[in-house]
């Protein structure tokens, strides 16, 4: 639907005594990798305010001259860090047999607690395990279990969450499981971060929103078309996710955190274009 069509609908409703949709309060992110990196970073936090975005997820620094140029970069700008996308757990899983592997990914997770509560940040992305043909489904569970409970005090201290991101990690199938998961901790220190793109392989986003409700403290936007055994990365809202029951289940669960964009890099036409979409989303349109 175009602005003239959206436009039409809406006077119709209003003509109908219908109401419009109402826009979510939902603040509008992005992935930092989505700017071009050949940009400065003050530039790069520029041109995410410029062309719509409130707040930036960045990934974890280990540089502290670095980090301090990220956090003046988003001062300066006025682009608030919500969260940190940790780096560590992709190679270095905590569902791992080996303990190198192990304390490699508690210290990654460990530089990504600190760096959220440098940049002011409240959540860090976490993929908790990887189920492979040497871990099982079940140790996967124990063994990422036991690892994020060391963690917890930690993000108490901190007081930021850590929280659990859904991917292709064959792990976490169902929103049953998912929840069963994170109420597992009982910490309000765990929660869930869900990516509504992410899940169409397992399910439907509106699903999963809906069963784990409050324990959703960030969301992921993306979308993907799927045919038969192949699938594409695309465009918010050209892809096979349902976004008008996406909208009507962040509604009913009343969430107000941030919908970040986890999309490929582009210039600021595209990211105009990707930020008049997710204004689309967020209005039920």
């Amino acid at each position: 639907m175009n602005r003239r069509e959206f436009l039409a609908a809406s006077a119709a409703a209003a003509g109908a005594g219908l109401a419009a949709p109402a826009r979510l309060p939902i603040t509008k992110a992005l992935y930092i990798g989505m700017l071009p990196k050949q940009l400065s970073y003050a530039d790069r936090f520029k041109l995410a305010r410029d062309t719509g975005f409130e707040q930036v997820e960045c990934a974890t620094v280990t540089d502290e001259k670095v980090a301090e140029e990220i956090k003046k970069a988003a001062e300066s700008a006025g682009v608030r860090i919500h969260s940190v996308m940790n780096e560590s757990h992709w190679r270095y899983p905590l569902s791992s047999s080996d303990p190198e592997t192990v304390a490699r990914s508690i210290q990654g997770m460990e530089t990504s607690l600190r760096n959220a509560k440098f940049w002011g940040a409240d959540t860090v992305l976490l993929v908790p395990a990887v189920v492979n043909p040497q871990t099982s489904y079940q140790d996967a569970w124990t063994r990422s279990q036991q690892q994020i409970r060391k963690l917890i005090p930690l993000a108490s201290e901190l007081r930021v969450i850590i929280a659990i991101e859904n991917v292709w990690n064959k792990f976490l199938l169902s929103p049953l499981e998912f929840a069963r998961y994170v109420d597992e901790f009982r910490s309000p220190w765990v929660r869930a971060y869900f990516d509504v793109g992410n899940i169409l392989l397992y399910g439907y986003p509106q699903d999963w929103i809906r069963t784990l409700g409050k324990r959703i403290v960030k969301l992921h936007l993306k979308d993907f078309r799927i045919r038969k055994s192949t699938f594409e990365w695309v465009q918010l809202r050209e892809g096979d996710v349902n976004w008008g029951e996406v909208y009507k289940a962040l509604a009913e669960i009343g969430y107000k955190g941030p919908a970040t964009c986890e999309l490929a890099a582009g210039d600021e036409a595209y990211l105009r274009d990707v930020s008049q979409r997710v204004d689309a989303i967020l209005s039920g349109a």
